[in-house]
């Protein structure tokens, strides 16, 4: 697994990602298909405060007690709810980040976060304020470093103008390259990391695709309709026939310059483990392949948020 570094920071990390999201609510399993990823050599595992309304970092911080220093942990913050509690509002306030965070560390069991971001984000927010408490936090030793989570290219572009981020995460696949028009761009011109969520565009882009098409991909997806997911799927595989689908989708995100690290979900063992198997693989794609799967799909800009 290479390990590459976070934006400016003294942070390196995996370039696969475990999104930790998807291990559901069992301690033991979870903690399990945690060890199995970074004994493969993920380091970096992304969590958030709103899954599972706290459980999930409860979850990563009991799995890693015994290995915290090998580990980079991400955890997000800005959806205000409380425990016990199934509901939630937006609240990018320095006062809600300042109490979330502790919130945070008490159920990773830590006493700092690697990258705290900020989960989403709308240019009616505080910015300056926002930003006045990550960087707070960080002064204070409780986060290594900072960024956000957002598909929203003016949200993104305020906090590289404005903010120190290291990092940013956004959806990004074969299916939704409208991060290449406007986004990875940014990104690039000021240093910023990119970790990738949504490669494989809900199962559309996995080795299941087939599968999952016919069951939830009825409506199509995104600037496809369902015939046109099908015509790509076979015209994918006629054009590198020696690569799987997921393959591909894997290679192509985890290729573009911008790009730091691929987040993966697993639910299950079978999932985690093909996943790192399939990321493991991609290094024998060769460079051939790139254009050929931008030219077989669609480049796409973002119509809102610009």
């Amino acid at each position: 697994m290479k390990k590459r570094q976070l934006g400016t920071s003294n942070i390196e990390i995996s370039d696969l990602t475990l999104g930790c999201m998807s291990l559901g609510t069992n301690a033991e399993q979870g903690k399990k298909m945690i060890d199995y990823a970074l004994d493969k050599g993920v380091n970096h595992l992304d969590t958030a405060d709103l899954y599972n309304f706290g459980e999930n970092e409860k979850i990563v911080g009991e799995a890693i007690k015994h290995r915290r220093s090998d580990v980079v942990v991400t955890t997000k913050v800005g959806n205000h709810f409380q425990e016990g509690k199934d509901d939630w509002f937006w609240d990018p306030s320095k006062k809600y980040i300042h109490e979330a965070v502790r919130n945070s560390l008490q159920r990773l069991n830590t006493d700092y976060i690697d990258v705290y971001m900020l989960h989403g984000g709308t240019l009616d927010d505080p910015v300056s304020e926002t930003i006045e408490a990550f960087e707070e936090l960080k002064k204070d030793g409780l986060i290594r470093t900072y960024g956000i989570s957002s598909i929203r290219p003016n949200v993104v572009r305020e906090y590289a103008i404005r903010s120190s981020i290291d990092v940013l995460m956004t959806q990004f696949s074969l299916l939704d390259r409208r991060p290449e028009e406007a986004i990875l761009p940014i990104a690039e011109e000021n240093q910023i990391s990119v970790v990738v969520r949504g490669p494989l565009a809900k199962g559309l882009l996995s080795n299941k695709a087939d599968e999952v098409l016919d069951k939830k991909g009825q409506d199509g997806y995104l600037d496809y309709s369902y015939n046109e997911l099908k015509s790509l799927y076979y015209e994918l595989e006629q054009a590198l026939p020696d690569s799987s689908l997921q393959q591909l989708a894997m290679y192509y995100v985890a290729n573009h310059p911008a790009v730091t690290s691929t987040v993966f979900g697993a639910s299950s063992f079978e999932q985690l483990e093909q996943n790192i198997a399939v990321h493991q693989s991609i290094n024998e794609i060769t460079d051939a392949a790139y254009p050929i799967l931008q030219q077989l799909t669609k480049a796409a800009q973002y119509e809102q948020h610009r």
